[in-house]
């Protein structure tokens, strides 16, 4: 179905309701075998942080998502505060994550602002389809 299958993917939303509908949308694709969820951009940064710290120790990257969907309108920490704490995060993750920014802005200052950040690999409006999934370029 799926041009490519990922090990983990990462939804990061403040909307819990987005994020069961959209962790159920890529369940039933079948893009990927894990899904973490965060609410907030700052939980989903140290999270990062943490499972680069495993992926060291036991060697493999699979603690750490290959795909992160990241929502831009949030609470205390937006999904480009989000995006510049990423830059500063260690090489292996900038390296092993990419991420589709996964929002309901159709605002073209949104879209060409996420364009100046390397991993943002693909702007994508909400609802989250399976076709979007399945045509994912990352």
């Amino acid at each position: 179905m799926s041009k490519k299958k990922y090990y983990t993917v990462m939804l990061i939303d403040d909307n819990e309701i987005d994020n069961l509908i959209n962790q159920r949308i890529i369940e039933s694709a079948g893009i990927c075998e894990h899904i973490y969820t965060h609410t907030g951009g700052r939980s989903a940064i140290e999270f990062l942080k943490n499972a680069e710290k495993i992926a060291k120790i036991v060697g493999n990257n699979d603690c750490l998502p290959e795909i992160i969907f990241l929502d831009i309108d949030m609470p205390l920490m937006d999904g480009f505060q989000f995006l510049d704490e990423f830059e500063s995060l260690p090489k292996l993750i900038k390296e092993y994550c990419k991420i589709v920014m996964l929002t309901s802005s159709i605002n073209a200052k949104d879209v060409k602002k996420s364009k100046r950040y390397a991993n943002v690999k693909e702007y994508i409006n909400k609802p989250l389809t399976k076709e979007s999934l399945i045509n994912l370029e990352v």
